[in-house]
C-alpha cells in the first residue's frame, strides 16, 4: 500500500492514547482519523490533539463500527472484558486489529478473538510490548548463537512496584477480576509470553501459588479513614500507599502524563483534590473493592524438560523485570538494560548493555517496546507482511492458555496441564 496506515482508535484511555501519539510523532508511517471514546473531556480532548472532525468522533465502539470502514487499523485499547465483541465487528468490516492486551479474560473470548481474525483475512496483533525491546531481541540473539548453550532453567522476577500496585490493582481499573481479569492476565501475561518467547518451546505443564496477602481491611491501621484526604494525619504520613502523598508528588513535581491522567483530566492542584475527595484513586489501599492477588509464584515445565519460574510481587521498589538463565556452557542474568554472561569454559563474564534507558514500566514506553510494537505493526500492514508480527494470534493464544491454567493450578492447587492451541 502506498501512504501511511490509518487507525482508529477504540478507547482513548492511556494506552489507546500511546499508539496514537507514536503515529502524530511519525506521520509517514500512520495517522488517526477516527476515535470512539465514552468519556466526554477524554474524547475532546483526543479529537482536539489529532485534529479530527465531528463527524469521525463516536462515543462508543459500536457507534464507530456502525460506520463504513474508516481506516485500515482498528486498535482495540477498551477494558480487558470488552475485546471480543468490538474485534469481531471490526474484523468483519476488514480492519487489521491492534488488540491491547490481555485478548480476553476467557479462554472462549482469546479463541473468538483468533477466529475473528483468521476468518476475516486480516491481521492481529498483540500489544505484548516487551518481545519488541531492544533488550528482548539482544538477549534473544545471544541464546540462538548457543552463548550458554542449551536453556536449563529460567528464574524471571516481575517487580510491579508498591505504588503501581496500588494505582492499578488496588485502586484502578484492574483490582477486581470480575470487572476486568486475574492479576497474572492484566499485569504478568507480559511476563508469561515474554517466557514462551525465550525459552522457545511449548508449555506443558504449570503450577501456581498465590493471594491477596495486604491489600485488605484486616491489615489497615487503627484509626485509618477510608479516604486518605480524611486520614489522621499521624497515620497518612506513615503510609507508603498514601494517595495524597502520591498523587499530590506527581503534581508537583509536573508529571502529569500518566498515571496522574488516570485520576483526572483536569490536572489542576483543586482537580486533583477533587478526584481524591470522590474518586476511586482516593481511597485507603485497606478499604477497596480490590480481589486480584499482590503477590504470585508459576512454575513452568516446557518441552524437553525445560523449566522455569515466575515471581510477580507488588512488594518491590520500582525498576524493571530481571531474569537468570541457566544454560549447560553458561548462565545469563539480565535487568531490562544489561545482560551479563558467564561462560564455563573461560570462568569470564561479558557484559551487554542495550542503552535503553528504562525502568520497565509504561512510563518508559516499556523499555522501547510500545514504539518497537507500533513499527513492526504498521510496516507489516504497509507491506502486507503479518510476519514482522512478533505476538501474532497463534503465539498469543498460546501464553493466554499459559496464564488460564496457571490460574487453575492456583485455585486447586494441582499441576495443570496447559490446553493446546488447537
Amino acid at each position: 500500500m502506498s501512504g501511511p496506515v490509518t487507525l482508529l482508535i477504540l478507547g482513548a484511555g492511556s494506552r489507546g492514547q500511546t499508539y496514537a501519539d507514536y503515529v502524530r510523532g511519525h506521520p509517514a508511517e500512520g495517522v488517526v482519523l477516527a476515535v470512539a471514546e465514552p468519556d466526554p473531556v477524554r474524547r475532546a480532548a483526543f479529537a482536539e490533539r489529532h485534529g479530527l472532525p465531528p463527524e469521525r468522533v463516536f462515543t462508543d465502539w459500536q457507534a464507530a463500527l456502525a460506520q463504513s470502514k474508516l481506516a485500515d487499523v482498528a486498535v482495540i485499547a477498551t477494558q480487558d472484558t470488552d475485546h471480543v465483541a468490538p474485534v469481531e465487528h471490526a474484523a468483519a468490516l476488514g480492519y487489521h486489529l491492534l488488540l491491547e492486551k490481555p485478548m480476553a479474560p476467557d479462554e472462549d473470548g482469546c479463541r473468538r478473538i483468533v477466529s475473528a481474525a483468521e476468518r476475516h483475512g486480516v491481521m492481529l496483533g498483540v500489544c505484548h510490548v516487551l518481545r519488541y525491546t531492544a533488550y528482548t531481541q539482544a538477549l534473544k540473539s545471544v541464546l540462538k548463537a548457543g552463548t550458554i548453550g542449551e536453556i536449563v532453567s529460567v528464574e524471571h522476577l516481575e517487580p510491579v512496584g508498591y505504588w503501581h500496585q496500588a494505582h492499578s490493582f488496588v485502586r484502578g481499573h484492574w483490582r477486581n477480576a470480575r470487572e476486568s481479569s486475574p492479576m497474572l492476565l492484566a499485569k504478568s501475561s507480559h511476563d508469561l509470553d515474554w517466557l514462551r518467547y525465550i525459552v522457545g518451546l511449548p508449555c506443558q505443564r504449570v503450577s501456581s501459588f498465590g493471594s491477596l496477602k495486604h491489600f485488605r481491611r484486616e491489615a489497615q491501621p487503627p484509626g485509618a479513614a477510608d479516604r486518605c484526604l480524611d486520614c489522621p494525619p499521624e497515620i497518612e504520613t506513615a503510609c507508603p500507599y498514601s494517595a495524597k502523598r502520591y498523587y499530590f508528588g506527581q503534581l508537583e513535581a509536573g508529571n502529569t502524563g500518566w498515571p496522574l491522567n488516570v485520576v483526572t483530566s483536569d490536572l489542576t492542584l483543586g482537580g486533583v483534590t477533587a478526584a481524591l475527595q470522590d474518586g476511586p484513586y482516593g481511597r485507603c489501599v485497606y478499604a477497596c473493592d480490590n480481589d486480584v492477588v499482590d503477590h504470585q509464584v508459576v512454575n513452568f515445565e516446557f518441552a524437553g524438560g525445560v523449566t522455569a519460574s515466575l515471581t510477580m510481587t507488588a512488594f518491590t521498589r520500582a525498576r524493571g523485570r530481571e531474569t537468570r538463565i541457566f544454560g549447560t556452557r553458561g548462565e545469563l542474568y539480565g535487568d531490562s538494560q544489561k545482560i551479563e554472561i558467564y561462560d564455563f569454559l573461560t570462568g569470564e563474564t561479558s557484559v551487554l548493555d542495550t542503552a535503553v534507558a528504562s525502568d520497565g514500566s509504561i512510563l518508559s514506553g516499556h523499555g522501547g517496546g510500545d514504539d518497537g510494537l507500533m513499527a513492526a505493526f504498521l510496516e507489516a500492514v504497509q507491506r502486507g507482511d503479518p510476519g514482522l508480527i512478533l505476538s501474532g494470534p497463534q503465539e498469543t493464544l498460546e501464553s493466554h492458555l499459559m496464564v488460564f491454567a496457571a490460574e487453575r493450578s492456583r485455585g486447586t492447587g494441582q499441576v495443570v496441564d496447559v490446553t493446546p492451541t488447537v
